[in-house]
């Protein structure tokens, strides 16, 4: 199975294209992506991707993606290119929590939390159970740093931030820091989900913010006035 990944979550992004063959992976390419220009390179970069490995649209067999939480732009980029090649070429769709694919990058098993940075002194953090066979039992959502605290004593907390490492750190928090996941391993873990029948149509397809968007909170607030 061929899967078309991408990731537009953060400042930068990437795409890829790997194939599965039973228990193996072969990765064909990981293109970097430059943040604040996702919309005008993703489309091209995935032409050129296809065609440096003398493909076309038609040999992919499925796309993951990665619905975040991060960039309310950069997410809806991403999805919207996705959800049209998944609907025009009627091809199995994976959305993929970024939370998690650090989780699993981390490379251990048991309880496992992963964190990013949600800007206002709020941080994202998704907590994560791994169990037989890879299964995961998983909760994600917005914490301030108090709250985080009382998680991180039960259990090891890893992200790709320098920054919030250093932030934590001068909040007496114990976080390690593990490279950046790039679309690869959203590709992963998208093939994992797509195996399991764990997928989403192309007009279900959404953006996971965890945290709702300005607007959406200046609407709410004009409804209930």
């Amino acid at each position: 199975m061929l899967i078309l990944a991408v990731d537009t979550s953060g400042k930068n992004g990437s795409l890829a294209l790997v194939r599965f063959e039973g228990e193996s992976e072969r990765t064909l390419e990981v293109v970097s992506l430059e943040g604040g220009t996702f919309s005008a390179q993703l489309v091209p970069q995935i032409s050129t991707a296809l065609s440096k490995n003398r493909l076309s649209k038609n040999d992919i067999d499925g796309f993951a993606v990665a619905s975040g939480p991060g960039s309310f732009t950069g997410l809806r980029v991403g999805l919207a290119a996705f959800k049209a090649l998944a609907e025009i070429l009627q091809k199995p769709i994976a959305s993929v929590s970024l939370l998690e694919v650090i989780s699993r990058a981390a490379g251990i098993g048991g309880q496992v939390i992963a964190v990013l940075d949600a800007g206002r002194g709020e941080i994202y953090v998704g907590t994560y159970e791994f169990g037989e066979q890879n299964s995961c039992n998983a909760t994600e959502e917005l914490l301030t740093i108090a709250e985080l605290r009382a998680k991180a004593a039960a259990c090891p907390v890893f992200t790709p931030d320098q920054k919030l490492v250093d932030m934590l750190a001068a909040e007496d928090l114990n976080v390690t820091l593990i490279p950046q996941p790039r679309a690869d391993a959203v590709a992963r873990l998208g093939f994992e989900k797509i195996r399991k029948g764990d997928m989403t149509s192309p007009e279900a397809l959404d953006a996971t913010y965890i945290r709702r968007s300005d607007a959406e909170i200046m609407q709410s607030r004009r409804i209930s006035r």
